[in-house]
């Protein structure tokens, strides 16, 4: 993070991650460019040992609204009628445990004043609208909710667990995420210390 954040132009795009295609052997493709700076399970602040990071954060390069932000498989989406910056994406079939149903959250797309940066595909209220893997789905922002703490632009993404009936689980709960390590087709665990983000060579 020292880097990132005190580091030229130059220091910064040399952390960045871009990966347009899918990593060998890995269904997912990363869903935007930038720097993965939160890992998941990540106990760096503002997260804890007992509240570690539900999913992965990427951070961008360029000013709220600019960096675009892609399905990272194929799904259903949807945005609750309340939801300013974020979506959700139902996988029927987990393509590394057949059977299952999984969720994919996407969030903070929109500035600090909540204006949303979400594709106009996707207007509030949105339910169960396919898109393909690659699909534009908005572009990262610095929203952070009702939270005095300001935020750089990022994504968090993350995969959420199905609860049996057909509906995602609390995101905020790290027991209702998954390691998106294999599907990503990177070490994105920080109990695992990856010195880098790049496609794990199976």
């Amino acid at each position: 993070f020292v880097k990132w954040a005190s580091g030229d132009e130059s220091d910064r795009h040399a952390l960045v991650t871009v990966q347009r295609e899918a990593c060998p052997n890995a269904p997912f493709i990363l869903p935007t460019d930038g720097f993965i700076g939160l890992l998941y399970a990540d106990p760096r602040g503002p997260y804890s040992r007992a509240n570690p990071h539900q999913g992965i954060d990427i951070f961008s390069e360029t000013e709220p609204g600019i960096t675009p932000v892609y399905a990272a498989y194929d799904g259903y989406i949807t945005r609750e009628s309340t939801w300013r910056s974020a979506l959700i994406q139902r996988v029927p079939d987990d393509p590394l445990h057949h059977g299952e149903q999984i969720w994919l959250y996407y969030a903070h797309m929109a500035d600090r004043d909540g204006n949303s940066f979400i594709a106009d595909a996707f207007p509030a209220g949105t339910q169960e609208r396919f898109v393909e893997q690659g699909s534009l789905l908005g572009y990262t922002g610095d929203y952070n909710g009702t939270a005095a703490r300001q935020i750089w632009v990022h994504l968090h993404f993350s995969i959420v667990r199905d609860d049996g009936n057909g509906r995602y689980r609390n995101e905020l709960d790290f027991n209702n995420t998954k390691d998106p390590s294999p599907y990503l087709g990177m070490t994105l665990n920080y109990k695992e210390s990856p010195i880098t983000t790049d496609c794990v060579i199976n």
